[in-house]
């Protein structure tokens, strides 16, 4: 019984539960791109998750998405382009207002104008250039290069 605590034995095999949807999603995206693929399937689907897809997409860094109904959560069936170097979710999700986006983007942008921070804002999910325009803060999701 060396599993992790939250682990789960069904029929003799050992299941770990989803714990982060949206970082499973980036890390799916992550080794779909490492490997060369030029799709990749993401499940479960979420409104959270489809927010961030559809701010990578606006960026350039994926190309189209499309929702497919499997009669329970759903999957995202998404193109990539081979533009992403890097994307991940910051943990934990921290506060930014708009005056202190440029320390996050020391922190985990590899340069200045180089990569996007996604943000969770009172007006919805957005990169944090839109969020300085719009002189709102949130809290981090996640970041993509």
């Amino acid at each position: 019984m060396d599993k992790a605590s939250h682990a789960k034995r069904i029929e003799g095999e050992w299941y770990m539960p989803l714990l982060d949807t949206l970082a499973n999603a980036m890390n799916s995206i992550q080794n779909a791109e490492k490997l060369g693929k030029r799709e990749v399937y993401l499940k479960p689907a979420s409104k959270l998750i489809s927010s961030v897809i559809k701010v990578m997409m606006a960026k350039g860094y994926i190309g189209e998405f499309e929702f497919i109904d499997d009669d329970r959560a759903g999957i995202f069936k998404i193109q990539l382009l081979g533009r992403i170097n890097k994307c991940a979710v910051i943990k934990p999700r921290f506060p930014v207002k708009h005056q202190e986006f440029e320390i996050w983007e020391e922190k985990f942008l590899p340069a200045r104008d180089i990569g996007i921070l996604i943000v969770s804002t009172p007006k919805g999910v957005m990169s944090h250039e839109d969020a300085k325009a719009l002189g709102i803060g949130g809290r981090l999701l996640a970041y993509v290069y």
